[in-house]
């Protein structure tokens, strides 16, 4: 092979390795949230990507397929190329064959190996983690097309992997899970406080929401003995008499087994057809937390049943008291809820 069609085949070879090193760290690393608004927005290298993503396990076997056959071809062409290349002034500077052809292997495999390392992997690899959208924005359909080429002999590959993981009891997975734990945030928040890039109120406000997402209603729960309630069968008039003297708008309705029935609002006990109603019939279902549920949690339910109060139950599902939505969104903003 005559050396320009041994460089152009180097040349080729290195940009091939670059290119799936680079798609292998873009698909990884990119921001899967980014890229599915991109997508929304009608972007199809973003549509690409995304698709990638979800079938990550698939699309790594594709790079490293490529990663593969790209250092097999500058092994197979390249390396003797170069070689070949170097024997020759070795022998006019008075080498013995042995040696030059010792020197010239060992000089080809060095030159070799520094190009393959720097610029087939080390480079893109730092390209796609510094720019990890751009770049898999960039490389998405390329790769998405020779993954769809190729796919055949990369889903082999793939379930053999998964069937060697399976055998050490291992469950594979297609997608990388990219839920971040209260601890990272933590972590982050920590770090970008040191930085300076955000300042000590709104630190300390993001630390404790993000200590919200842990919280459990547990410590925000009025116990039984400081509930408000009234009997199944009391009557408007009692309803509005213990609002009156308690100052509560909502109380909890108890049935004749001290189980809450519901919660009833002293507005149901003033409306004019309401007056020969018992509290079990203006009542309204309260949602029904245990002391583990986690804030955010009863929060949604709440809001979703549009109810101020859920009652809480203990262990063995008794009556425990009660936590309000005001108690809950203080903790969750972090604000001190007296």
């Amino acid at each position: 092979m005559d050396p320009l069609t041994s460089l152009l085949i180097t040349v080729l070879l290195l940009v091939g390795n670059g290119f799936f090193v680079a798609a292998e760290f873009a698909l990884v690393a990119a921001g899967r949230s980014q890229l599915e608004r991109a997508a929304a927005r009608g972007s199809r290298p973003a549509v690409a990507a995304v698709a990638g993503k979800r079938e990550l396990s698939l699309m790594l076997a594709g790079a490293q397929f490529g990663i593969t056959m790209c250092s097999l071809g500058l092994a197979i062409v390249t390396e003797p190329a170069f070689e070949h290349f170097l024997e020759p002034p070795l022998h006019a500077l008075g080498v013995p064959e042995t040696g030059a052809k010792a020197i010239a292997l060992v000089t080809a495999l060095a030159v070799i190996t520094f190009l393959h390392m720097v610029v087939g992997e080390m480079a893109p690899k730092s390209w796609a983690i510094a720019h990890p959208e751009r770049s898999a924005l960039i490389l998405a359909l390329p790769f998405r097309a020779f993954a769809k080429i190729s796919r055949p002999v990369l889903s082999a590959l793939n379930a053999v992997t998964n069937g060697l993981l399976r055998l050490i009891r291992v469950t594979p997975r297609d997608e990388l899970d990219e839920a971040t734990d209260p601890a990272r945030l933590s972590h982050l928040l920590g770090e970008s406080r040191r930085l300076g890039l955000i300042g000590r109120h709104d630190h300390e406000l993001l630390r404790r929401s993000i200590a919200a997402r842990e919280a459990t209603v547990g410590p925000l729960v009025v116990p039984t003995a400081e509930v408000t309630t009234v009997p199944a069968a009391a009557t408007a008039a009692e309803i509005r008499r213990v609002a009156t003297s308690s100052g509560h708008n909502r109380l909890v309705v108890l049935d004749g087994s001290g189980v809450p029935a519901g919660i009833v609002h002293v507005r149901a006990a003033i409306t004019s057809d309401s007056g020969a109603r018992p509290a079990a019939e203006l009542a309204h279902p309260a949602p029904r937390l245990t002391p583990s549920t986690t804030v955010l949690d009863a929060v949604t339910r709440l809001r979703r049943s549009r109810s101020q109060l859920a009652v809480v139950t203990g262990e063995g599902g008794g009556f425990a008291g009660i936590v309000t939505l005001d108690d809950l969104l203080a903790e969750l903003l972090a604000t001190n809820p007296h």
